[in-house]
């Protein structure tokens, strides 16, 4: 068991990410994710934060489970509207102003216009600035080229462009004839295809569950509490569904399942951990253990707020996470095969 088609999986990622949705400007793809719920008939509600949850009912009610991903992304908000018509943004999430150097962007109004740009250094060309290569990529140095006849702050203004108006980033997804999808964005809108695909899939078998199963689809993870709420007292066990981390002193590969033991909030929990990794060995699903020092998770995110849970985390690997993002089909596969046999699986306490 795994994925219900790899095709579709790998179709419903590239819509995702192809809808901008940067922290804080989350309605479009939660009403994709919404759509996508209701031709299911999955009873799902929106949360105040604007996340949805949905839920499946199992043969115990008085005990459940939530699973979770998020789909947010990284992105930025004009920070300044320049003297020469460009624009100075501030980062939405963690991430670094080199990894979008260059990068098509797209800036959407309070009124809902958009327009497109490119994110470029102010001094980016070397027949008039010496220093090119060596300036520092910050906030003072980069800037928005707006594809628009704009000189000046004025007439930047006159297209109703402002200070606050939300700015994301083109994902450039391709999916390669080796099984590759490369995209911004897959952390971590990969796994929330992954998971409405696996909620087909429960659906499509007409398999009852053990424990009634809430399935929240998170909006503010990158900016740390997207997952931190909405958790019912019934709930005993919490799996974060996100990215594994790829990169020197790591395990975690493009080809597996990432199953995160520890990051910066401190370890997951040991039970859930082993039964996720006797899960894995039993149905020959290739994994990964992995420590991710600079990672926080919705899952940790609710642990810190209180709740009596037990926690975990798990995902695909991701090349060059929170830059020019990568997996393979195959990690995609192991991560949907052990969440199928860990929703049908006991609980761990």
């Amino acid at each position: 068991m795994g994925l219900i088609n790899p095709e579709e999986t790998t179709k419903l990622i590239a819509d995702l990410v192809s809808i901008p949705s940067p922290s804080g400007n989350t309605n479009e793809v939660i009403t994709f994710v919404e759509n996508f719920l209701k031709e299911l008939q999955i009873p799902a509600y929106r949360n105040r934060k604007g996340g949805i949850i949905a839920t499946i009912e199992g043969q115990d009610t008085s005990k459940h489970r939530m699973l979770t991903a998020h789909v947010d992304t990284l992105g930025a908000m004009v920070k300044e509207i320049k003297a020469n018509g460009r624009l100075k943004i501030d980062l939405i999430g963690g991430f670094r102003y080199n990894s979008i150097e260059g990068e098509y962007c797209q800036i959407e109004t309070q009124s809902g216009k958009k327009y497109t740009g490119t994110i470029l250094m102010h001094q980016t060309s070397v027949h008039v600035y010496k220093d090119a290569g060596k300036a520092e990529r910050n906030q003072d140095n980069m800037e928005i080229r707006i594809d628009e006849k704009v000189h000046t702050a004025e007439e930047v203004r006159t297209l109703g462009i402002e200070v606050g108006d939300f700015v994301s980033f083109d994902p450039r997804c391709e999916i390669t004839p080796s099984g590759y999808i490369k995209s911004r964005h897959l952390d971590d809108k990969a796994s929330v295809g992954i998971l409405l695909q696996l909620i087909k899939q429960l659906v499509e078998e007409g398999i009852t569950l053990p424990y009634t199963t809430h399935f929240l689809i998170s909006n503010n993870e990158e900016i740390g509490y997207g997952g931190n709420s909405n958790i019912s007292p019934e709930t005993v066990e919490y799996l974060a569904v996100d990215m594994g981390a790829i990169g020197d002193g790591q395990s975690t590969n493009e080809y597996t399942v990432s199953i995160c033991v520890k990051d910066s909030s401190g370890p997951y929990h040991y039970g859930l951990r082993k039964q996720l990794i006797h899960l894995a060995q039993e149905n020959n699903i290739g994994y990964k253990l992995d420590i991710y020092p600079f990672y926080g998770s919705d899952a940790s995110a609710a642990i810190r707020s209180g709740h009596d849970i037990v926690h975990g985390l798990i995902g695909p690997g991701i090349d060059s996470s929170h830059a020019f993002e990568r997996t393979h089909i195959s990690s995609l596969e192991n991560t949907a095969k052990l969440l199928y046999f860990y929703v049908q699986s006991e609980l761990v306490i």
